[in-house]
């Protein structure tokens, strides 16, 4: 008696199982999907795919991935278009297949085949597939799957300038505010990496756009969202007191409607974004070039801010010392402007 049927199938070679992949990530697209036991056998057999491909990329635990057959697999993937496939077809797939896909995407993208980053090369000549990702956030069933997805992408200076100043950024102040709270704390970490990761895209990207940026920036700071309003002023302080952004910061503090702003946030009710709020404040009171209606701003309201920051202290740690003599400095500062304002008018 022959039990031949019972040996296991042989392993797809990369070609094969690239091929499988596109075939059913494209049945999901056939007239038969309205039958919903169809497009459950079609779901099915995508995941079953993904789950092969993250096997043979990253190994099942026992035997460790082949490096050639990785490096065949992103070759293929690329050359047949597996990569616009999987993002667009990313909001029909189940969980199980959208975890699998995030992990190989990840790898993939770092996988280098011969002298060249095949997959990262197809995405900087596919840019659109980006914008699809990002629009991804309005969708919160694949949100953090295409977060996970985008910030992969901006770990490369190509692919987070080109995001940077494309049209889809702007939708990040609206995502960071959604009322999922994962979601827009997930459009958050995205949209901190796009503001931190690259310094000179950075530096480029706030000289050419400066009123427009830092307008809808405002809105984040005087967020009715306690949430917001402290993580986008921590992540403002991360990034104009950076070296490269010094001609940034330096128009940003002679602006008479920003130092409004820091003033404002000095009395908010929540210690540590006064706190956070004083780190920025005090750029603008320390710069030695203030423009007359900086002065006259901080002579005229004087008495409040220095009540104000004698009652702010900073959390009992290593930096509590630096924190009141620097304190101390802006007190004294203030008190300058005030007397010199007064004695010339």
């Amino acid at each position: 008696m022959s039990f031949s049927f019972f040996k296991p199938s042989r392993p797809k070679t990369p070609i094969e199982l690239v091929k499988a992949v596109r075939e059913s990530l494209l049945a999901l697209d056939t007239k038969t999907v309205a039958e919903v036991r169809a497009l459950e056998k079609a779901l099915e057999e995508v995941e079953k795919n993904f789950l092969a491909m993250r096997q043979m990329i990253s190994g099942d635990g026992e035997v460790e991935p082949n490096v050639d057959q990785v490096s065949q697999l992103a070759l293929e993937i690329c050359k047949e278009g597996v990569l616009d496939l999987f993002i667009h077809k990313l909001p029909i797939l189940g969980w199980e297949a959208r975890k699998d896909l995030v992990h190989c995407w990840c790898i993939l993208l770092r996988q280098k085949v011969g002298s060249s980053y095949c997959c990262l090369d197809y995405i900087e000549n596919h840019m659109d597939l980006l914008d699809f990702l990002v629009v991804c956030y309005d969708n919160k069933e694949i949100a953090l799957n295409c977060g996970n997805m985008l910030r992969e992408c901006i770990k490369y200076p190509t692919l987070a300038n080109y995001i940077l100043e494309s049209t889809s950024f702007e939708l990040f102040f609206k995502y960071v505010e959604l009322p999922n709270f994962d979601v827009a704390s997930d459009a958050f970490a995205t949209f901190k990496d796009l503001l931190t990761k690259h310094e000179l895209a950075v530096s480029e990207f706030l000289t050419a756009h400066y009123e427009q940026f830092f307008e809808l920036y405002e809105n984040l700071l005087a967020s009715a969202n306690y949430v917001t309003r402290r993580q986008s002023l921590k992540l403002l302080s991360e990034f104009l007191l950076e070296p490269p952004n010094s001609q940034t910061m330096k128009r940003y503090i002679v602006e008479v409607r920003y130092l409004k702003v820091m003033m404002t946030l000095l009395k908010d009710p929540s210690k540590n974004i006064q706190i956070s709020a004083f780190h920025i404040f005090k750029v603008f009171v320390a710069n030695p070039n203030k423009p007359r209606e900086i002065v006259e701003i901080l002579a005229k309201n004087h008495e409040k801010l220095l009540m104000l920051l004698r009652g702010l202290s900073a959390s009992k740690g290593a930096d509590d010392e630096q924190f009141e003599e620097e304190k101390d400095m802006i007190i004294k500062e203030i008190e300058r402007v005030s007397r010199l304002l007064g004695v010339l008018c």
